[in-house]
């Protein structure tokens, strides 16, 4: 960085190519011309806990105190398609989400709220289809038309390779039923986004923005391309895929991020894919605020780097926000702590007057020349990624995981070295501080879904069950959209743990090599 910027640093710039307006291709400034004047952007706080009765609950606090979105966090057994008595779910049940293993679950989720006009993001990857197929069993059963369900299914399995770590299948069958997802949904849910390009876990493994910004774009390509080859027209699916970013505490880089990622989404959509749909050209994402820089050292502290971040955030032109709450490092948040994370988001929509122009910053030296220099690197990791092979090759071989250690390597030893400061950790620090009370989850919770799920098993038609399976087995051995399939499972209340099995028998499971 330099120590200021003028003219020179963006003479290379034609704004009426590279910027246009607002609303305007490439969408730099953002993709609607009025922004947040049109409409606020989605306000949602990722939730869950316990079992489907407790989280239920929250959501109705939280929609009784303004969030205008759902947004599910599953505890680790639903990430990783294991049913709550599984062996290996002992003591695990609700503890970083919510637990759901069947239909009845979801049923017991969602009751009271009405999926017909709520939108739900759900945070889910390997097991998606199923989860998701849960999710429309129990609009239909409110009454719902698939046709009119809104929301996201985050689905984004190649970033599980890269950075997450969920993943149950090898990398080509998880690609395909992600493509299954994606087909399913440009058929039967038009309103509904199969797919949301996860940057934000590939940067809280420890890459920098630029390498979030290279691999979630590319990864977004990977998607296009694999849709392509299933034979599906671009313009009938793309509209509908969006996206996911961390915003971290480098204020001014991480709005340059966001109008980098638009700018080349659009020009890849439209010069290298040939969309024709004004929609298939638009970046749309959602933001959270980056939990990896949240600390436990003077926790009230997060408050005010969390502020920071929604705002540039919103600078940037996101359209939805999370934002996350103080007490998210030593449990998950208390109804206090997600109150101010929510009230927080409100101050800045309704008493800064930020949303009133849209990209504020836009012709600025600074930020112009480092969304000019996130393109750069962004496109320089794309020709990288080609020469390993593409996604899945570079997968394979660890290049992602590589570069991402490197990145987390050099932030750490500039942290140890105090050359970058961590207010509260490495320097400014308390020896008095305190921490504040947390979120305990109660061990009944998990017996209370083992004998949820023993009722499921015991009450339901077990040969409908076991037929249901079965069609799962064959669809997957030919080759066929497996989504039919799955969605009579979930409704025969097939739990998650044997639809996943079942798929497992055909396609195997995944193995991590080691990468130095």
């Amino acid at each position: 960085m330099k120590s200021f910027y003028t003219p020179d640093d963006i003479k290379a710039l034609n704004p009426s190519v590279d910027l246009g307006l607002p609303g305007e291709y490439p969408y730099t400034r953002g993709i609607h011309k009025t922004m947040y004047r049109g409409r606020l952007w989605t306000m949602r706080q990722f939730s869950g806990f316990g079992t489907p009765r407790e989280t239920n609950q929250r959501y109705k606090f939280l929609l009784s105190r303004g969030q205008t979105g759902l947004s599910v966090a599953f505890d680790m057994p639903t990430l990783m398609g294991l049913d709550a008595d599984h062996p290996k779910c002992l003591g695990e049940v609700g503890h970083c989400g919510v637990n759901v293993s069947h239909l009845k679950d979801m049923e017991i989720l969602f009751d009271g709220i009405p999926m017909k006009t709520v939108s739900t993001s759900m945070t889910i990857n390997s097991p998606a289809p199923m989860v998701w197929a849960m999710y429309m069993a129990t609009a239909e059963k409110q009454g719902a038309k698939l046709s009119e369900l809104r929301g996201t299914l985050q689905n984004d399995i190649l970033k599980e390779y890269i950075a997450q770590k969920e993943f149950i299948y090898p990398p080509e069958p998880s690609l395909k039923l992600v493509v299954d997802t994606i087909e399913f949904a440009a058929k039967h849910l038009p309103e509904w986004n199969p797919v949301s390009v996860s940057g934000y876990h590939i940067r809280e493994a420890g890459s920098t923005a630029a390498q979030e910004l290279a691999f979630t774009l590319a990864d977004g390509f990977a998607y296009v391309e694999a849709s392509l080859q299933r034979g599906m027209e671009v313009d009938l699916f793309a509209p509908r895929l969006s996206f996911f970013f961390d915003c971290h505490n480098n204020f001014f880089e991480e709005i340059a991020k966001f109008r980098a990622a638009r700018r080349i989404w659009a020009r890849h959509m439209r010069e290298k894919y040939k969309a024709k749909n004004e929609r298939s050209w638009w970046l749309r994402f959602h933001t959270q605020t980056a939990g990896c820089t949240l600390t436990s050292q003077q926790p009230e502290n997060n408050i005010v780097r969390v502020a920071y971040q929604a705002m540039a955030a919103v600078f940037g032109g996101t359209q939805s926000l999370h934002t996350n709450s103080l007490d998210e490092t030593l449990g998950l948040p208390t109804e206090r702590a997600v109150q101010i994370a929510l009230r927080t988001q409100q101050v800045l929509a309704h008493e800064t007057k930020v949303p009133l122009v849209a990209d504020p910053l836009g012709g600025s030296y600074y930020v112009e020349a480092l969304t000019n220099q996130m393109e750069e690197e962004a496109e320089d990791y794309f020709k990288r990624i080609r020469e390993e092979g593409g996604v899945i090759e570079a997968i394979k071989n660890g290049f992602f995981q590589r570069e991402i250690s490197k990145a987390a390597y050099q932030h750490q030893k500039a942290v140890d070295a105090k050359e970058e400061i961590i207010v509260g950790v490495n320097e400014f620090i308390d020896s008095a501080d305190k921490p504040p009370d947390i979120l305990e989850i109660h061990p009944e919770f998990e017996e209370e879904q083992r004998k949820t799920i023993a009722e499921v098993r015991r009450t339901r038609d077990s040969k409908s069950a076991m037929n249901s399976l079965e069609a799962i087995r064959s669809a997957a051995k030919k080759e066929e959209n497996v989504m039919p399939a799955i969605l009579e499972a979930t409704k025969a209340y097939v739990t998650l743990g044997e639809m996943v099995d079942a798929l497992k028998e055909v396609y195997g499971e995944y193995r991590e090599p080691v990468v130095f």
